[in-house]
């Protein structure tokens, strides 16, 4: 009974000892198996990534393809009326051809404006994207600012489109980047004047407030699709009635960002064939 005793006492110990490395061993395993799954999950997450940054990188070079097909275009078309508005205008030398020079003459000092607008929305982009795009606050008159938008809107209106506008307005002084803001209201402007039909009229609000100035830009134009309403401040969107029309599609994702950067806000308001109203405020600031 004793041997019995001791052997049931080694017995158990054995037991014990090989219970104990089994579950060792289990547990190496278990460890084993967490560490292959970890191994697929960051495996299976690197393939994501490189998935994600092949699919972004095939979207660039498309994206660099239409941008230059797009500037090729944009540039193109211009160009052509301007030489062949020069070419005419030079034909006109009599007196009783004034008339027929001056047309031609309103045409070139057109085109050039809109290339001008369209390079300073390129060199818009590039500053916003290169990091570039540090603002240059200074003191200016907001009625001078106006009017000189208004002036550079004229020289590109159709045949008997008229801008009407806030003409008493206070000659208060504002502190902001001058230049961008004139960039913003000029591409609303001429956005105005693209998008409406001739012997339309564009209405030009401007309402100072104690904490913000607001800019209203109304037009009879062809006003943008519902559906295409949510895309309106994509970069290179353009909605689906307006794809006849010049345009770069990236005059409104241009001032999206900077009044976002510089604590404006910006909406709008359309109907198809009715028109669109867009309102911008910016904050009034100290110096």
């Amino acid at each position: 009974q004793r041997q019995i005793r001791e052997l049931n006492t080694k017995l158990e110990d054995k037991i014990a000892i090989r219970t104990q490395e089994l579950q060792e061993s289990v547990q190496k395993l278990q460890n084993l198996n967490l560490d292959l799954e970890d191994e697929i999950q960051k495996r299976k997450a690197a393939e994501r990534k490189i998935k994600d940054a092949l699919q972004k990188e095939k979207e660039l070079n498309e994206l660099k393809t239409k941008f230059l097909s797009l500037v090729s275009h944009e540039f193109k078309t211009p160009l052509s009326g301007i030489l062949t508005s020069a070419t005419l205008a030079e034909k006109y030398t009599k007196g009783e051809q004034q008339e027929k020079r001056e047309k031609h003459l309103g045409t070139i000092r057109n085109k050039v404006h809109y290339l001008n607008n369209i390079l300073n929305d390129f060199l818009s982009i590039e500053r916003l994207e290169t990091g570039k795009g540090q603002y240059k606050y200074t003191n200016f008159s907001l009625k001078r600012l106006i009017n000189e938008v208004v002036y550079n809107a004229n020289i590109t209106l159709k045949n008997g489109q008229e801008i009407t506008y806030t003409k008493d307005l206070e000659d208060m002084m504002l502190y902001h980047d001058e230049k961008i803001l004139e960039l913003i209201l000029s591409n609303l402007l001429g956005n105005a004047i693209k998008y409406s039909p001739e012997n339309t009229l564009i209405d030009f609000r401007i309402t100072p407030t104690e904490k913000s100035v607001v800019f209203e830009v109304e037009d009879q134009g062809i006003g943008i699709p519902q559906k295409d309403q949510k895309h309106i401040f994509e970069r290179y969107f353009r909605a689906e009635n307006a794809l006849l029309d010049q345009g770069t599609g990236i005059g409104l994702n241009i001032a999206y960002t900077h009044l976002e950067n510089l604590g404006g806000t910006i909406k709008f308001e359309s109907k198809e064939h009715v028109g669109t109203k867009f309102t911008v405020e910016i904050p009034i600031l100290k110096p």
